[in-house]
């Protein structure tokens, strides 16, 4: 049994799966509550929080597989990037456990974790592949050659997908997280009711920027209009920004499947337009349940167990948390 632990930023979860990635648990404790009042994370009080709560999810994790710790043949935690102090928690609690229970830990790019849940439905993975990771704190696009071999082809350069989101939703007083509460009011809004221009970035064709469709939304603000038309606009500047140059990267790179990932992949109609474009262009498509595309520890086991059948070391006692690396 595998146990994977993640605390990138304010979601504490604990899960296991086994040798054949069968998801047996996968346990998650939002701290929604204690941002709310902030409009986003507060970085030391999510640390507080996984302190509080790491213990109890461990508990309820092994408790839910119908496992006990001693079961456990190796443990996965998420290093990094995250928030430092969020992944300190984690990581220290998984080397006391590998310390404890004698089994080896490896460290968790959380990048490569989300681009690891394919293998927890057990499809054959078509490569190459794009790999797209839509979240709060990234946007970013990946040529995948082969599982475990990756490299970055595109990046925000400035806000992530998600960020854009929240700041939009306060912009809109609907609060936080911003995507969910964007993604319910543009339901009953015209996404065609206003013309935000798509982002156009010069110095390399298919990376992102987000951050003039929050300044546009500001000044549309000023104009007044329908908070759910600026809304469903907004949303769909953002998709199709997403698309299009997701798009692109499939003909520069000739990929024969997407691997999708983070939470904003649990937007619907990013869900609907990704969708399409693979039918499209006749592409296998990997896209998680919603409850898999936001942080979890089962995407972190996954990871786990293919580093472990592919034969690759465990981490030191020495590794330490890191905020910013690259899968």
């Amino acid at each position: 049994m595998f146990l994977g632990i993640e605390t990138s930023c304010d979601e504490t979860s604990i899960a296991v799966i086994d040798e054949d990635y069968k998801i047996l648990s996968n346990i998650v404790s939002s701290q929604e509550e204690i941002h709310k009042e902030f409009g986003g994370v507060f970085p030391e009080l999510a640390a507080r929080a996984h302190i509080e709560k790491i213990l109890p999810v461990f508990n309820e994790a092994i408790k839910v597989a119908g496992i006990t710790k001693h079961d456990l043949e190796a443990v996965g935690v998420t290093y990094g990037p995250g928030l430092i102090g969020s992944l300190l928690v984690g990581l220290s609690f998984a080397k006391a456990l590998s310390y404890s229970l004698s089994i080896p830990f490896f460290g968790i790019n959380h990048l490569e974790a989300h681009l690891s849940i394919p293998l927890l439905t057990k499809e054959k993975i078509l490569f190459p592949a794009l790999g797209l990771l839509v979240s709060g704190g990234h946007t970013e696009l990946f040529y995948i050659e082969r599982c475990g071999a990756g490299r970055s082809i595109a990046k925000t350069l400035d806000d992530a997908a998600g960020e854009a989101f929240d700041k939009v939703a306060r912009l809109l007083g609907l609060g936080w997280p911003g995507g969910p509460a964007i993604e319910k009011i543009a339901k009953t809004g015209d996404a065609k009711a206003i013309r935000f221009s798509i982002p156009k970035v010069k110095s390399k064709r298919l990376d992102f920027s987000f951050s003039g469709l929050k300044t546009a939304v500001y000044y549309q603000l000023k104009e007044e209009g329908r908070k759910e038309d600026i809304a469903a606009s907004f949303q769909e500047a953002v998709v199709s920004h997403i698309l299009i140059n997701t798009q692109k990267a499939i003909l520069e790179t000739g990929a024969r499947s997407i691997i999708a990932g983070g939470g904003v992949c649990a937007n619907n109609r990013l869900r609907e337009e990704i969708s399409f474009l693979a039918k499209e262009r006749g592409l296998v498509l990997y896209l998680p349940e919603k409850n898999l595309c936001t942080d979890n520890g089962a995407m972190v086991c996954a990871n786990l167990l293919f580093k472990i059948k592919e034969g690759q070391p465990a981490s030191s006692f020495d590794l330490a948390p890191f905020s910013r690396i690259s899968p």
